[in-house]
């Protein structure tokens, strides 16, 4: 009769040892952990753009006429008022011929006439028709001998010539461009920046460029000008960016744009996986517990920990399915 007694017993202990173990020795979930840490957490609004002139300036014909000789070529540096495009002229410089003639005619009779009506000779109203007949020759003068003047094409500003689209023969009418002129030394960004990141960008905030051509260079800009109104086609609006003074670059060329909109420094940071549905799991004294956090500027590696966490505490990265608050786990 004591086989079963001693046999109760030992399965007694058993289940005792059993549930010890269960409690304190088995050897938990395993987990990959990674420590808090501070760091620089910068929030970013990406866009895309290109070099163009602050103050781009299209020349085009007053008058209408048929181009004699294009004087420069595109790259060329001009100076304000420097004379871009002849037009033929041979029409007016026609007209101008005769006026001038007509106008030598008209003011000798004036003198004539003046004389005479000192003299007496004739009436105060023959005075005043050949005075008036002096002075409207002398106008036509001044009015061809100023159309004339706009046979010529100049530059309105001091700059390079960016652009080129006529040739000689060409019939040139008022409105129709010439001539495109840029200022290499104020240049700006015009960048497209899509409507749901519009109201994240602000006067005033850092740009950084880079782009192709300059492999492993950033490029500095701030945020110059927001337009007001948007492209409801594109669902995007135009952004001006300043450049930093000594930059350099070819207009037309195209840049990726990154522009910051906030930054901070000293920022507590866990990797993204970290973070799912606003919940940290933390190992704290070989123990998995489910921490609520704030979260605040996020990138696709890392994500900033306003509040819930301090710098040194282990974080649960791709926390495993089945894990409990309290539970066990191995690192």
């Amino acid at each position: 009769m004591r086989k079963p007694v001693v046999l109760l017993a030992v399965l007694a202990a058993f289940a005792a040892a059993a549930g010890l173990w269960w409690t304190f020795g088995r050897p938990g979930t395993k987990v990959t952990v990674a420590a808090v840490e501070r760091g620089p957490a910068v929030d970013l609004v990406y866009a895309t753009g290109y070099v163009e002139p602050e103050h781009p300036v299209t020349v085009s014909a007053r008058v209408t006429a048929p181009v004699q000789t294009v004087l420069v070529r595109e790259g060329d540096r001009v100076a304000l008022g420097q004379a871009l495009v002849r037009l033929d002229a041979s029409e007016q410089q026609a007209l101008l011929t005769q006026a001038q003639a007509d106008a030598r005619a008209k003011t000798l009779a004036e003198r004539r006439v003046a004389t005479l009506f000192a003299q007496g000779w004739v009436t105060s109203a023959a005075n005043d028709t050949a005075r008036a007949a002096g002075q409207a020759a002398r106008a036509q003068v001044s009015a061809l001998d100023a159309r004339l003047d706009q046979m010529t094409v100049r530059a309105g500003i001091s700059g390079v010539v960016l652009k080129r689209d006529v040739e000689p023969g060409d019939l040139a009418v008022p409105g129709k461009t010439l001539i495109q002129l840029g200022d290499p030394a104020q240049a700006r960004i015009t960048a497209t920046v899509d409507e749901r990141d519009i109201v994240r960008v602000h006067v005033g905030q850092v740009a950084l460029l880079s782009t192709d051509a300059l492999p492993g260079k950033v490029i500095r800009g701030r945020v110059k000008e927001i337009t007001p109104g948007g492209d409801p086609t594109q669902r995007a609006f135009r952004v001006r960016i300043g450049l930093d003074p000594g930059t350099d670059l070819p207009f037309g060329l195209t840049l990726e744009i990154n522009v910051v909109t906030r930054e901070h420094a000293q920022a507590l940071l866990v990797p993204a996986d970290a973070v799912v549905q606003g919940k940290v799991w933390v190992v704290r004294d070989g123990r998995a517990v489910q921490v609520p956090v704030r979260t605040g500027i996020t990138g696709t590696e890392k994500v900033e920990i306003v509040s819930g966490l301090k710098a040194g505490d282990s974080v649960v990265v791709h926390p495993p399915e089945g894990l409990e608050d309290g539970g066990r786990v191995r690192t």
